[in-house]
């Protein structure tokens, strides 16, 4: 990995940790569905371009595949079955896993 490619993930996370930290803000004022909504959005699309852009580095490891679990892990803890939205497919895929 390059400099300017570990630079562009790492304002990526940047991101991530400020739309997270204003998702914690608007979740503790008790503030609007609409905004936390918005909020959330846009840290899926952050997630999803930082996991995009590990996956395609020139080389491929472990590591890279760790860094990509632990992101997922830190911004969205196992979800179970019984939650409201929990996908068929999704959930087939996971009891495949």
């Amino acid at each position: 990995m390059n400099k300017i490619e570990l630079n562009r993930l790492l304002d990526l996370l940047d991101d991530i940790k400020k739309i997270d930290s204003m998702i914690v803000l608007h979740q503790s004022l008790n503030d609007s569905n609409f905004m936390i909504s918005q909020y959330q959005e846009k840290k899926i699309r952050l997630i999803s371009k930082f996991i995009d852009e590990l996956i395609s580095l020139p080389v491929q490891s472990e590591q890279t595949f760790s860094l990509i679990q632990q992101i997922i892990g830190k911004y969205y803890p196992s979800i179970n079955e019984g939650e409201p939205h929990f996908d068929e497919e999704i959930y087939q895929l996971s009891k495949a896993i």
